[in-house]
């Protein structure tokens, strides 16, 4: 079962469970894409979870090159802080909006995104503390500013699958190993792992992150 919607910030399709009941509780993973992409991210990436989970598709509502953004850029690495604060502005409530609108095991809330996409997981994650049971971060970092631009929560109840790419030009693997450590030293238990591509998802993450997720909502 899908669904197309307008929230009130931003665009979302849906994706839900054969033999969806509303009178169950099903885990969500709401996904995220990386600048210049769309919601179809959701469906390329995790289909692998779609039997299990309410999948949830975020467009970005500002439009970039072909595609779409959260927030803006002033070069790799470094938001646009006028954009990024409006998105992180915006982005908690929309997702308890989500999480509130369908069936959720709120014990099993899952954010999930590549590049861009991470980068917010990462953000909303340590923003939102235990509201997020654990996030899929692919390609991304987490912002220096976090604590002392916005405050952050604790993520020991937090659990994290990283990943990168070996030939990650824009992100390299040094920067997944910052991550690592980051969310380790902040308690989150944490799989890390490095693939053989460059900024990209390839099909061995996509099964391992399939795992994973599946994995957590039988703990």
């Amino acid at each position: 079962m899908g669904g197309i919607c307008v929230g009130k910030e931003f665009y979302y399709e849906v994706k839900t469970p054969a033999n969806y009941d509303e009178n169950k509780k099903y885990p969500i993973l709401i996904a995220f894409h990386g600048i210049g992409h769309h919601e179809e991210f959701a469906w390329i990436n995790f289909d692998g979870v779609t039997d299990e989970f309410i999948v949830v598709g975020v467009r970005g509502n500002l439009e970039f090159k072909n595609g779409y953004a959260y927030y803006l850029l002033e070069g790799f690495g470094k938001p646009d802080m006028a954009s990024f604060d409006e998105c992180i502005k915006k982005m908690p409530a929309f997702v308890k909006g989500i999480i509130e609108k369908y069936p959720v095991d709120k014990d099993h809330v899952y954010l999930g995104g590549f590049s861009q996409g991470a980068i917010l997981s990462n953000t909303l994650a340590l923003l939102m503390g235990e509201t997020i049971s654990g996030i899929v971060s692919m390609n991304g970092y987490v912002p220096e500013f976090l604590e002392e631009r916005y405050g952050v929560k604790s993520v020991e109840h937090l659990e994290v699958f990283l990943s990168d790419g070996k030939e990650d030009e824009i992100f390299p693997p040094e920067i997944g190993q910052k991550n690592e450590a980051y969310f380790r030293e902040k308690g989150a238990e944490v799989s890390y792992t490095t693939y053989d591509t460059a900024h990209q998802i390839g099909e061995e993450n996509k099964k391992e992150v399939a795992r994973w997720l599946l994995d957590q909502i039988k703990k």
